[in-house]
């Protein structure tokens, strides 16, 4: 699958609608955040959740799921391990909104996922594996070490069971990657991927503008605004009265 098409199609997956009832908003968050849960803006900073060499791991990763080309930034500029980082550190990682008393049975993939690892344990045990896999098969370099065509290599073996990881799935730790890193490609730059919108701006979504009206019947023109995150845009200044 080209490039561009799987980005196009992720895309697809990852986004999402609401419906607002506002007035004009300049420079703030149009609602009153829940005191227990504030929305916070993830910036990149240092890592929350991954080691140094974790992250080394997870930023060429990501580099390889969604590679970068000239028209647009690689899945590392994009932040997208910056968003798994802050994903796997928060509810998440901790598997919060699922169940997680089991049983534990060999389900089918359309089942998806079952086992008894949080999504944080799965990432650290299958990058612990990953490490030791590509230390052990390419003459003592990590994965991060590895040039783009071997990273690949890796990748691909993993992805078609090839590659057994001792202490968790391996190719569920795939199928992990393939969520996560379009989620943190297209998801608001709020939660730390998404860097500079590229990912909006490469498939021409909007954002988070809330009124369309103006739009809603002019079919096949190219929108010409840029995208707009929930925090708004740094570029934005309030109405002169």
């Amino acid at each position: 699958m080209q490039r561009r098409t799987f980005l196009t199609l992720a895309a697809w997956l990852v986004g999402t609608t609401s419906l607002t009832r506002a007035t004009v908003i300049h420079n703030h968050v149009p609602w009153a955040p829940h005191p227990n849960s504030p929305p916070e803006i993830m910036r990149p900073g240092p890592w929350q959740f991954f080691t140094l060499d974790e992250a080394r791991a997870m930023e060429a990763i990501v580099d390889r799921i969604i590679p970068p080309d000239p028209e647009t930034p690689g899945g590392k500029i994009a932040g997208c391990a910056v968003f798994i980082d802050r994903q796997l550190k928060g509810p998440y990682g901790s598997n919060q909104n699922l169940y997680t008393l089991g049983p534990y049975t060999k389900g089918t993939e359309e089942q998806g996922p079952q086992s008894a690892l949080t999504h944080a344990e799965l990432y650290r045990k299958a990058l612990a594996a990953l490490d030791k896999h590509c230390k052990s098969t390419q003459g003592g370099k990590s994965f991060a070490e590895l040039d783009p065509a071997a990273q690949d290599d890796v990748l691909r073996k993993i992805e078609a069971g090839e590659v057994k990881f001792e202490t968790v799935d391996a190719r569920g730790f795939f199928s992990a990657l393939l969520k996560d890193v379009p989620e943190g490609f297209f998801a608001d730059p709020i939660h730390g991927g998404n860097i500079d919108m590229v990912g909006w701006k490469m498939i021409g979504f909007p954002g988070i503008r809330y009124d369309y009206r103006d739009w809603v019947n002019r079919h096949n023109e190219r929108y010409p605004y840029p995208p707009v995150s929930i925090a708004g845009r740094a570029d934005w200044t309030p109405a002169k009265s």
